[in-house]
């Protein structure tokens, strides 16, 4: 092949889709990026249209192969990632019937509670190692057949995120392993839909793409496709992966024993395994990596790096301006009020639910909350406590993960959280272990395009693809980590304290109408 040659990887993320070109030296040339929001109709729903995210990657694409370093005609491969468990549906046109549920969206937790005691959550385990969560797929399916069965009515197939954007770029209604297991509905173990649960369920199989593994040329660009987005006719697009794999994927964590703290919209901690191992009661999600024949464990704490962007938003203009005249990341001067800050916030302490919970709290009711304020409180403590909200969050992942007898012996940190020097040594002392970055921050993007560079055979295999990515940024424990246990400790009785509160209020507001479902 020629050294010119170019995959191209692109992220469907939760608020902005990344595209980025990658050559065969695994170095990234030229990347692009489109930012969007979702909305929020009704506390704890959170949907996007479809078409916004098509949008966003024909801008992305339009500006990355109008890139000097980027020639149309050598590019040979697509990969697609994105944000996992959301529902597209689509009719006979092959056009959305209404605004896809997303990852983040709780409005299911009665059908879930519904569901785990009809089929119950032992055999729900046992079909897909995992549990009936509000956030996936299946239950989304469900909520739709009992307030929108017109909706169902008119759907001829179903999709994930990502596979919108292959739909318009390909015309094919294809997904793979990855994505496909965080819709409860695949057989992870056995890398294929699980009829017994879509029987179980009452769902029809023929609503669900075509699954293939994460590296397999499964569609081409169509002249449409093209058009739209500058790509060649007849360019290869892969299967892609869930965004947590193409992570992992990009983060070089593809072994046994590798594992990987990410901190985007939701923080993530995720582990390879050579086998399945489903956790008891589906603690963990247990799904299949975007390599054939390894699974991985993965925790997630749903607002994670999207506290901060909710702090930034609604409680940090002043800073954003003032960003925005030095040409600097607001987040940058939020992060820098916080350590101003003593550790512990002198006992105030943020709870990261924004949008309910997933691990190890499956609590959709949960909410966001400021605990133990006084009048020494200053927004440098809140930002502070908002970082340390979500560390203590991803701390207690990690904890459910040693349990498992994973080995842990350094984790690699990747995503908007990582590239402060600051919160990274704070989830190395939280996480008492040595922690290291890689170059590509943007990791999902990234390994997608080395996704797509194998399935167009630019590398053999994934480990191969892997292989040239190197730690940096290696950062070691310090003697603050003596005191996380006792902030664990406050974080965590605060919210058993308030998880009463939590249930009876969701209760109030579901007879009220304020929430349905």
């Amino acid at each position: 092949m020629k050294r010119s040659e170019l995959c191209i990887g692109i992220d469907v993320g939760t608020s902005s889709l990344k595209a980025l070109a990658v050559n065969r030296d695994g170095a990234v040339i030229a990347s692009a990026g489109v930012e969007y929001e979702f909305d929020s109709p009704r506390a704890g729903w959170a949907e996007t249209h479809p078409d916004i995210w098509w949008r966003a990657a024909c801008e992305a694409l339009r500006k990355l192969t109008s890139h000097d370093a980027v020639r149309a005609g050598n590019i040979i491969s697509v990969g697609l990632a994105g944000q996992m468990h959301g529902l597209v549906i689509v009719d006979s046109d092959d056009r959305p019937i209404r605004p896809a549920m997303m990852w983040n969206d709780q409005r299911t937790a009665e059908i879930c509670e519904k569901a785990e005691r009809e089929i119950t959550a032992a055999e729900i385990w046992r079909l897909t190692g995992n549990r009936l969560l509000p956030g996936f797929t299946a239950p989304k399916l469900l909520w739709l057949k009992q307030y929108e069965p017109e909706t169902m009515r008119r759907a001829k197939n179903i999709m994930l995120p990502k596979d919108y954007v292959r739909l318009r770029l390909t015309g094919a209604i294809h997904s793979d392993m990855a994505d496909a297991s965080g819709t409860l509905l695949l057989d992870c173990e056995n890398r294929k839909w699980s009829t017994q649960m879509c029987e179980a369920l009452s769902i029809d199989t023929a609503l669900l793409p075509e699954l293939f593994e994460s590296t397999t040329p499964s569609s081409r660009v169509h002249a449409d496709g093209a058009a739209a987005t500058g790509l060649p006719v007849g360019t290869i697009v892969v299967a892609g992966a869930g965004d947590q794999a193409a992570q992992a994927v990009g983060t070089g964590i593809t072994t046994e024993g590798s594992v990987a703290c990410t901190v985007g919209t939701s923080g993530v901690i995720f582990a390879t395994t050579n086998e399945w191992r489903p956790t008891p009661h589906g603690v963990l999600h247990s799904f299949c990596h975007a390599i054939p024949n390894r699974w991985h464990l993965m925790g997630v704490t749903l607002s994670a790096g999207g506290s901060l962007r909710w702090w930034r938003d609604s409680m940090c203009a002043d800073l954003v301006a003032t960003a925005r005249t030095l040409g600097v990341d607001p987040y940058e001067l939020m992060l820098n009020q916080a350590q101003n800050a003593p550790l512990g916030c002198e006992g105030t302490v943020f709870l990261p639910y924004l949008s309910g919970e997933r691990t190890p709290h499956a609590d959709p009711d949960a909410r966001g909350s400021f605990v133990g304020m006084s009048t020494r409180t200053t927004r440098e403590y809140l930002t502070r406590a908002i970082v340390e909200g979500v560390t203590c969050s991803l701390r207690e992942v990690l904890a459910l993960v040693r349990q498992t007898g994973a080995r842990t012996d350094r984790i690699r940190l990747s995503g908007g959280g990582a590239r402060s020097v600051f919160w990274r040594q704070l989830m190395t002392d939280a996480f008492e272990l040595p922690t290291a970055t890689v170059e590509q921050t943007d990791g999902a993007a990234y390994g997608s395009a080395l996704i797509a560079g194998v399935g167009a055979g630019l590398w053999p295999n994934i480990d191969s693809a892997t292989d040239h990515i190197k730690e940096s940024n290696l950062t070691n424990v310090t003697s603050a980590a003596a005191d996380f246990p006792a902030i664990a400790r406050r974080y965590a009785q605060a919210y058993l304290a308030l998880a009463p509160w939590f249930a009876n209020q969701a209760k109030r507001d579901r007879a009220d109408g304020t929430i349905i479902g």
